[in-house]
């Protein structure tokens, strides 16, 4: 029993230190491109080429609901009392 101990431990151990393929830079900075990928991203066909009005959408909505957010906040120091929706504020 104690040797099928020592090999199961043997084993999991040799495994630890198998050889994953890559070359690392430093600790931690192991990335590599699989071959074929370019060294420059933009302009190739791995460009994701991201519209600028879809990138800035999260922006306006936060905005727009931060400015919905005040309105509330506003509403809520005058009279005492929340309310949800900001069309029924006047």
């Amino acid at each position: 029993m104690k040797n099928f101990l020592i090999c199961i431990a043997l084993l999991f151990s040799c495994s630890a230190f198998a050889y994953d393929g890559t070359h690392c830079k430093e600790a931690g900075v192991c990335w590599e491109p699989k071959a074929g990928y370019p060294d420059k991203v933009a302009g190739s066909q791995y460009d994701p080429k991201h519209d600028v009005n879809e990138l800035n959408k999260q922006a306006q909505s936060v905005k727009e609901m931060e400015a919905r957010n005040a309105k509330r906040s506003e509403h809520l120091s005058k009279t005492g009392k929340f309310v949800y929706d900001v069309d029924e504020i006047r």
